[in-house]
């Protein structure tokens, strides 16, 4: 299923960067991304996503964002090698929830949606990689 997430989420490349947004070539965030991704995979989406502002992090200490993908993702192996098509889970500063997402594009690369950016294929450089707290696939079943 990862290398259709992934087929999916080089699609959105060049999609413009909003906040909240979830449409392929008018906007989305990086939840929203992933979000697009997913509803290409299963044609729903896993649940009903409260809207949030651009702090929501900082306002409220809880992993809201780790728990949604423990919910619906397959957890990987923290010691499990990378690979294409994972979702990654980002934390931005030591200390803060994890609150940023993208999808490996291979062992140094991943795609994701940024403010100012868009989404975008970045390097998965060792400043990106030391903020990985998690890892996520896609389930195989289209009833997840």
């Amino acid at each position: 299923m990862n290398a259709r997430a992934l087929a999916e989420a080089e699609r959105w490349l060049g999609t413009p960067y909003r906040h909240q947004g979830t449409a392929r070539g008018a906007g989305c965030d990086c939840l929203g991304l992933i979000r697009g991704v997913w509803r290409a995979l299963y044609t729903t989406e896993p649940e009903v996503v409260p809207a949030y502002c651009r702090d929501w992090a900082e306002r409220d200490a809880q992993e809201q964002l780790w728990q949604a993908a423990l919910r619906h993702l397959v957890a990987v192996d923290p010691c499990a090698a990378l690979q294409p098509g994972q979702v990654v889970l980002f934390r931005m500063r030591q200390g803060a929830v994890a609150k940023h997402l993208g999808l490996l594009r291979g062992a140094d690369r991943f795609i994701h949606a940024y403010s100012g950016h868009g989404v975008v294929d970045s390097a998965l450089t060792a400043p990106w990689a030391r903020r990985i707290v998690a890892r996520f696939d896609f389930p195989d079943s289209t009833t997840p």
